[in-house]
């Protein structure tokens, strides 16, 4: 590919996607600034930190992959690259033939220091999805630099083992720089998983599930709908189109992500076994729980304990997306929605994902009875019990809401400040109108604990086709709030002070607003 082609992710990716990312870069960085070309922007270590464990140059900037087998086409993508400067050689692992960028391999108590380089045309940042770490190394927009700006991140690894990934966050642009490819997994691993008699090795797979459009050049097409969202028609698992992932008989640890902008997965297996959860955003639940399927919302993580021991080998288990009412919008509760341009995959149709092909014999496994119990936070030490702060979805002029009010750089509101050090339920509630469909909120700065759910009677039929699968036994850092609910959440704000974000992890969402800050004073 020349070097003119592999300039942007798609010509048409730019015009289509975002309308607004001409005027955004002329009229939305007036009055803003961003480090000039060369300048290096450094979040400072916390006070007695380890050594560095890890240190990465992590580059953003375009690439060409092949993502049409049928055309043998490259298409022009954005990608993170990395390279490793300090540290064990598997502790960053690169994915040359992928959209994704390479894959953090670390554990808990290791410090890493990640060098970033922005190579795009437009200014983005880094978030360390669903990792507790300092303001300075959040990702937040107003940290975001220009093309040729570099942002050091200097942060220990505080969270649980677990499935965690990183994507870029500037504002307004989020949607279409992940779209483009700009994200990665973040793996915190655990050396005693072989004595925890959980399937290590080949037998543990990491699987990033997203949608995507091409166009007849097999360039990707990005036309979102603020309303709705970006929905492709095109399902990628790691990045390659509905793949065949060969396993051996035997148990297995699926770890699962959904990398999409807006798409909602109702995820089975066609033959009907039972879903076996072992964990969720926040690493491993006190026990295995089972489901007749797992409903995954974009930003959530999901790991299964999957036994293809009765299954003969040279054949294929599917796993797929069943049907749900994805109420909501002009077509009303339990309407199946669509979105952009995608066409022909509306959000709640059924689809498959990709196949396990199952070849040669493996370990089979008993399953763990339990595993560490839950530390969750005790009711006695919220100081706001009985009276959650309260944040509702909302919609003025066409734009999405929290609490009335859309996104601002550095804006905070009286009761979007909270106390370090203190425990606080907060309660987010999605009552509907004519616009109601289901919202994935992320908070940052920690982990969360899911307390109870209450729908409305007017949107029970609707959320009746997606509650059994919702995985609220762990600890969470993205969940979703269907149409019609009401769901109350418990977090302790236990280590950093500083500027955080709340927001729907519906990218397009997020993008037009629907996004805020919430302050932790010390």
């Amino acid at each position: 590919m020349s070097g003119a082609r592999n300039s942007r992710p798609s010509r048409r990716l730019i015009i289509e996607g975002g309308v607004a990312a001409a005027a955004w870069l002329g009229a939305s960085c007036r009055g803003r600034s961003f480090p000039r070309i060369g300048t290096t922007v450094e979040a400072a270590p916390a006070p007695n930190a380890p050594p560095v464990a890890l240190e990465v140059a992590l580059r953003a900037g375009p690439a060409g992959v092949v993502l049409d087998p049928a055309s043998g086409r490259s298409t022009r993508i954005w990608r993170f690259d990395g390279k490793r400067i300090a540290g064990a050689e598997a502790a960053l692992v690169n994915h040359a033939d992928s959209t994704l960028g390479p894959t953090f391999r670390v554990r808990r108590g290791q410090r890493l220091r990640v060098d970033f380089e922005n190579a795009l045309d437009e200014p983005s940042i880094v978030h360390w999805h669903g990792l507790q770490v300092p303001e300075a190394s959040d990702g937040h927009p107003r940290f975001a630099v220009g093309r040729g700006g570099a942002y050091r991140y200097d942060f220990t690894v505080l969270n649980r083992p677990g499935l965690y990934w990183y994507h870029a966050h500037p504002d307004r642009r989020t949607g279409p720089q992940v779209y483009a490819g700009l994200a990665g997994l973040f793996l915190v691993e655990d050396p005693d998983d072989r004595a925890r008699g959980l399937p290590v090795g080949e037998a543990d797979l990491a699987l990033v599930i997203q949608d995507r459009a091409l166009d007849a050049d097999g360039e990707l097409v990005y036309a979102p709908n603020t309303m709705l969202g970006f929905l492709g028609d095109r399902i990628f698992v790691n990045g390659r189109q509905t793949p065949a992932v060969t396993v051996r008989t035997g148990s297995h640890r699926l770890r699962l992500l959904n990398g999409s902008n807006s798409r909602v997965y109702k995820l089975a297996f066609n033959d009907d076994r039972p879903m076996i959860v072992i964990a969720s955003d926040g690493g491993l639940l006190a026990a295995p729980v089972r489901k007749p399927y797992v409903v995954l919302a974009p930003g959530e993580r999901v790991e299964l304990w999957v036994d293809f021991s009765r299954s003969s080998s040279g054949q294929a288990v599917w796993l797929e997306s069943r049907a749900f009412a994805a109420a909501g919008g002009m077509s009303g509760m339990g309407g199946m929605m669509g979105g952009g341009r995608g066409g022909g995959l509306p959000n709640g149709a059924p689809f498959r994902i990709c196949s396990f092909d199952v070849g040669g014999a493996g370990d089979q496994l008993p399953l763990p009875v339990r595993f560490e119990p839950l530390a969750w936070r005790p009711e006695r030490e919220v100081v706001n019990r009985g009276r959650p702060r309260r944040i509702d979805v909302s919609m003025s002029m066409m734009r999405w809401q929290l609490n009335g009010r859309s996104f601002e750089m550095t804006e905070v509101a009286a009761d979007e400040r909270v106390k370090l050090g203190s425990t606080e339920d907060w309660e987010l509630r999605n009552l509907g109108g004519m616009m109601a469909m289901a919202h994935p909120i992320h908070l940052h700065a920690g982990q969360f604990q899911v307390l109870e759910r209450e729908v409305a009677p007017q949107w029970r039929a609707a959320a009746d086709t997606l509650r059994a699968g919702l995985v609220d036994e762990g600890w969470k850092d993205t969940f979703l709030l269907l149409p019609g609910e009401r769901v109350r959440l418990r977090m302790r704000f236990e280590r950093y002070a500083g500027l955080f974000l709340y927001h729907c992890h519906n990218l397009e969402h997020e993008d037009a607003g629907m996004m805020r800050n919430f302050l932790v004073e010390a």
